[in-house]
Parts: structure tokens; C-alpha cells; sequence
């Protein structure tokens, strides 16, 4: 006789499970099929665990013990507007949902088309396939996706200022939002998007789309500055076209927990994508982020250069693939992480990954981790500069040469502004 193993859900995997049995299980809208599919994998596959591969640094079926209760729809107060930053337009998700009234997608007429939903009935069939590989946080998106909107910048049009997206926490519970961002050929605009919440113990999950068009242009920044008791779970895909650019930027300074994965896939000749970033941590946080670049055409270009502050017992874990597939030919793929340990107890784990299947090609990564530089510590308290003050300055410094990288003086401000506030400076 043969015994047949089952898997034992956990507590958080069974509150899923069961939050969509009573919300999900026999509703019929347009995402009915998609959702029950997409449960059907995770309560098969469960939270990812250190044995997955991509999961190794951040266990998730450990850290998420509890069950968690789906977010309820809350109103707030209309989010502060971004002094550093001139904005055209901005859209308003609380909890997950879409909130028309705090929103102002009229100021994007005739250049931006905006479809935004919250309700079940509105929810678009979505493209389930909208992550390039199998994955247990895409899945519960689709499974319980509250709101979201597709977003299209008309083909030809170059708009000087940002779309600003903002998404809020109200209250504890499990939000989940999902974003298609449409930027036709010769398009060229900039993205602003934050998350922020109150002190609740809630959970964020989200789901972005990008496609960027043949000589289009997006830039995309995210500003990820989530109560510290939050958890943050975010996937991105990107698929470019002929000599299309993309240039990206993470601001990674809040949760608890948090993981931002990002794929982008080369589809069209010369193109090229820049990623860059900065995680802030400090406490017993803990910061994943994994990229992937697919590089499946010749002649483009891509660039990771990533950067690190962690202080306290926190946690920096950064993984990072560059795939050349054998038509890639004349590929330049470059990646640097460089991190900044400020206490003792503090952890970085880094994972760089090369796989080249074509001849003519240049690509490299490196890592670097260490200890603010005492000599110039030195240097700067010799000219009468406190330790701690001399200290921020050389964060500063070391921050600011992946800033520099962006070379956008419309994005630059903000990001300098928003590292000096966690600073304290």
C-alpha cells in the first residue's frame, strides 16, 4: 500500500485559501476564471519557501505565519503633492482600490488614456501570463487583484511632466492592486509611483505591466515608503521594442519586509534598459530585491547598479540574472551592487548570475560591501565636522553616484530630499 503525501497548508496559506472560498469562490465576473486558476496554483505550489531557488534569502512561507484578512475599502485624506516633482495627473489607489474622487485623470486627456477599475464587475480579463515564469505572488494578485487601471501614452506624445500613481494603506489586512502601463511608439514619459500606509500591520501586493513601444521612451520611478510594520510584495514585467529605452528607479526605504522582483525582456533591436536603485535599512528589516533582464535580440543594452545602507540587525538581499540567448549577439549587459554596512549585526547577501549563449558579447557584474572608510572619516571630523554629521555626508556621497546615474534633473531633487529625510539630516 502506498500513502499519497499531502502538503500541510500553514496558517497563512490556509487564510488565503479560505479568504477566496468566501469571497471569490462562486463569483462570475471578468477575472472569475483567471482567479480561480491562479488559487489553484498557489494552495498547489504555497508560499515560497528557501528551497526555490529565487526564494532562498527571503522565506516567505517562514516570515508570513499568520493569516492575514483581506484589506476593507477605507477613505483618506488626499495624499500631500510632491514639491520636488511637477506633476500632470495623478491616480489614487486606498487598499487596493481605485479612488476616483481623490484621483484627477482628467488632466491626462487627449495625451494619456486612462481605464481604471475597482469594482468586481469592471475587472478586465487580464493576461495571465504577465510574469515570465511560474510564481506563488503573481498568483495571489490575479487570485484577489481588488483594482488596478491600464494606462496608454498615445503614440508621438513627450510629456514634460510626471503621471503620478499613489497607493495607500488605511488599517491592516492584504490589499492587492495591478497596473498596465502602455507606452506606444515615440512616446516619452516619466512615471512616478509611491506606496505609503499608517502604522497598521497590513499587506501590499502588487502587480505591474510595462510595455514600452518601438523609440518610446518610460521612466519609471518607484518610491517604496511603507510603515515599518508593513509588508511589501511587488512584481514588475517590462517587454521593449525597437530602440526603446527604459531607465528605472527604486527608492527602497520602508516595510518591514518587502521584495520587489522585476523581469525585463528584450524584444526588439537596439534598445536599452537602465535599472538602478537604493535600499534604506535599518532596524531588523529585511529588503529583497531580484531582477532578471532576458536578453533575446541583438545589440542592446542593459545596466543593474544598485546600492545598499544597512544599519541595525537588517537584512539586504539583492539577486540578479542576465540571460544572453544565442540571437543576442553584440550584447553589452552590465551589473554592480555596492552596499554599506553601518553596524555589526547588519547582512547583505548578494546574487549575481551570467548566462551567455552567444560569442560577441560584453557582459561583467560586480559587488562590492564594506564599512564607511575611516580615513575619510578622519579627514572630514579633523575639519571640526561631528562624527555624526561627517558620517551622513559620506552616505550621501556614496548614494549619490547612482543618483548622478539617472541623469534626470527632473527626479534627481526628490530622491536627494527623500535619502536626507531618512537620514535625518
Amino acid at each position: 500500500m502506498t500513502a499519497q503525501n499531502q502538503r500541510v497548508l500553514s496558517a497563512a496559506e490556509t487564510g488565503f485559501v479560505e479568504a477566496f472560498a468566501a469571497t471569490h469562490g462562486k463569483q462570475s465576473d471578468g477575472l472569475s476564471e483567471a482567479r480561480r486558476a491562479a488559487m489553484a496554483r498557489f494552495e498547489a505550489a504555497g508560499l515560497p519557501h528557501r528551497r526555490i531557488e529565487e526564494y532562498h534569502y527571503t522565506d516567505l512561507k517562514a516570515k508570513l505565519r499568520s493569516a492575514i484578512a483581506l484589506s476593507a475599502r477605507a477613505e483618506v485624506a488626499a495624499p500631500g503633492a510632491l514639491g520636488e516633482v511637477e506633476t500632470q495627473g495623478r491616480l489614487v489607489f486606498v487598499n487596493g482600490r481605485f479612488d476616483a474622487a481623490l484621483s484627477n485623470v482628467e488632466a491626462l486627456a487627449g495625451k494619456i488614456s486612462v481605464s481604471a477599475w475597482a469594482e468586481k464587475a469592471e475587472a478586465p480579463a487580464h493576461d495571465t501570463a504577465a510574469f515570465p515564469r511560474a510564481d506563488a505572488l503573481v498568483d495571489l494578485n490575479t487570485a484577489f487583484v481588488q483594482g488596478g487601471a491600464t494606462i496608454t501614452v498615445a503614440g508621438g506624445e513627450k510629456l514634460e511632466k510626471a503621471v503620478e500613481i499613489v497607493h495607500v494603506a488605511k488599517g491592516e489586512g492584504a490589499s492587492f492592486s495591478r497596473i498596465d502601463l502602455v507606452v506606444e511608439a515615440g512616446a516619452d514619459v516619466l512615471v512616478l509611483e509611491s506606496y505609503q500606509g499608517d502604522s497598521g500591520a497590513y499587506l501590499r501586493n502588487t502587480l505591474t505591466t510595462l510595455e514600452v513601444g518601438d523609440n518610446a521612451k518610460l521612466t519609471w520611478v518607484k518610491l517604496q515608503e511603507e510603515a515599518e510594520s508593513a509588508t511589501h510584495l511587488a512584481s514588475a514585467s517590462a517587454n521593449l521594442g525597437k530602440g526603446a529605452e527604459l531607465s528605472q528607479f527604486l527608492f527602497d526605504a520602508g516595510s518591514g519586509l518587502s521584495r520587489s522582483q522585476f523581469a525585463v525582456a528584450f524584444n526588439g533591436e537596439g534598445s536599452n534598459a537602465a535599472l538602478r536603485g537604493v535600499s534604506l535599512l535599518k532596524g531588523d528589516s529585511h529588503a529583497d530585491i531580484t531582477l532578471s533582464v532576458d536578453h533575446k535580440v541583438p545589440e542592446c543594452d542593459s545596466r543593474e547598479y544598485f546600492k545598499a545602507i544597512v544599519d541595525d540587525k537588517a537584512r539586504s538581499v539583492f539577486q540578479g540574472q542576465i540571460l544572453v540567448k544565442p540571437d543576442a549577439q553584440k550584447t553589452d549587459g552590465q551589473m554592480m551592487v555596492q552596499s554599506l554596512l553601518l553596524s555589526e549585526s547588519a547582512e547583505v547577501n548578494v546574487k549575481p548570475e551570467l548566462e551567455i549563449f552567444a560569442d560577441d558579447v560584453q557582459c561583467a557584474h560586480g559587488s562590492t560591501t564594506g564599512e564607511i572608510d575611516e580615513d575619510l572619516l578622519f579627514y572630514l571630523r579633523a575639519r571640526g565636522i561631528p562624527e555624526k554629521e561627517a558620517r551622513k555626508i559620506l552616505i550621501l556621497a556614496f548614494l549619490g553616484e547612482v543618483i548622478d546615474e539617472l541623469d534626470d534633473a527632473r527626479i534627481g531633487p526628490l530622491l536627494t530630499s527623500r535619502i536626507s529625510n531618512w537620514l535625518h539630516v
